[in-house]
């Protein structure tokens, strides 16, 4: 590498160090967010010590795609702790962030799935929310489900990896919200997974069916995963 990335880096890191240890006003962290380069970002996002209003969550909310990976999860870090406040969660009920959110949980970043997941499941209270969301979830998770049934899973296995990786964090989000999701797609949804060759799929529906459910082709299709091959999916 040339000397200039290294000064570039020396930089970004001088700059991340005196933006960490200054003191800066709740206003000037969400000018940061909403103006700034990838370091002031990312470090405005881990200073800021709450949430006052409806527009500070969404400046929080918006950071949280199509920016870098370090400000992605440094912003899904802080909505996991924000959204598990009941004094803050009013403040994230804007529904038109729910298209933010889905793209979120299926971000290449698996800590960011994971803490964006944390954080929208203390919204499954909110019907409205949940009107809007889990349709859009049982959407996309077919959509992913049509396109790994028709992989071959012996070639391609980037482009196969990526997908699976996709639904995996659908399934775990349906796993969250599985009472908030009109039972027939729900149960097409576990029977389909459950068949996918890749075991971490099968994981997932297994999951989902220790939600305990009443109906005869479920309780089919976990006894079948309790004795599969695979020690994760069958541990369920």
């Amino acid at each position: 590498m040339n000397s200039s990335y290294y000064e570039t880096l020396d930089e970004n890191f001088a700059q991340a160090l005196k933006l960490y240890e200054g003191t800066y006003t709740h206003s000037e962290l969400l000018n940061f967010l909403k103006d700034g380069n990838i370091v002031q970002k990312q470090i405005a996002a881990l200073r800021l010590h709450s949430i006052n209003s409806k527009e500070d969550a969404d400046i929080l909310v918006s950071n949280l795609t199509g920016q870098d990976g370090k400000i992605r999860e440094a912003v899904s870090l802080r909505l996991k702790e924000f959204m598990s406040d009941e004094k803050y969660l009013p403040y994230f009920k804007n529904l038109t962030n729910y298209k933010i959110f889905l793209d979120a949980v299926i971000d290449i970043n698996a800590n960011i799935c994971r803490n964006v997941i944390c954080a929208i499941k203390n919204l499954k209270s909110d019907i409205e929310f949940c009107n809007l969301f889990c349709p859009q979830l049982v959407n996309l998770t077919f959509d992913l489900l049509d396109k790994i049934e028709k992989f071959d899973f012996q070639e391609g296995k980037y482009k196969v990896n990526k997908e699976v990786f996709k639904l995996y964090w659908c399934l775990e989000t349906v796993y969250e919200f599985w009472d908030k999701i009109d039972f027939v797609q729900l149960k097409k949804i576990i029977l389909r997974a459950k068949n996918i060759q890749e075991y971490t799929i099968r994981e997932k529906a297994a999951k989902i069916l220790s939600r305990s459910f009443e109906d005869n082709d479920l309780i089919l299709a976990q006894q079948e995963l309790q004795n599969d091959t695979n020690y994760y999916v069958r541990r369920f």
